[in-house]
């Protein structure tokens, strides 16, 4: 069973052991998915901090997460999102995690405080780790 779409930064708390990763264990553990935009931006900071693309590749594997397509339909959501959150910050990543959570309609789990505000725009419950 899914109970959450979790973001890049959550899956990073977690795997460098970071304030919050408790928290982040357990959502893992009730079930997790993630777009393949939140993995793609996850392995390229596993790469920059000194991980082999192998290293990087399995340890996103023995997370357990449901992977998601980013597909066009999403890819559209996720675009019409960008208004409502722009002078957030938000990325390209990021939207992505929202637009999978709303088409869920599954919490949205994040260590990015940027988010704290996020939910009421997007119609997303948002739950911060840290």
């Amino acid at each position: 069973m899914t109970a959450c779409v979790i973001d890049s930064s959550a899956i990073l708390t977690f795997v460098f052991g970071e304030a919050g990763s408790d928290a982040v264990s357990d959502w893992l553990d009730r079930g997790a998915a993630a777009s393949t935009v939140i993995l793609q931006e996850v392995a390229t900071k596993l790469r920059q901090r000194g991980f082999t693309p192998e290293d990087a590749a399995e340890t996103i594997d023995v997370l357990g997460l449901t992977v998601a397509d980013h597909t066009l339909p999403l890819a559209l959501v996720a675009a019409d999102l960008y208004a409502g959150t722009r002078a957030l910050g938000l990325s390209h990543g990021d939207r992505s995690c929202l637009a999978l959570a709303q088409a869920m309609g599954l919490p949205a789990v994040t260590a990015d405080k940027a988010w704290s505000e996020v939910g009421e725009v997007v119609e997303v419950a948002v739950e911060q780790v840290r």
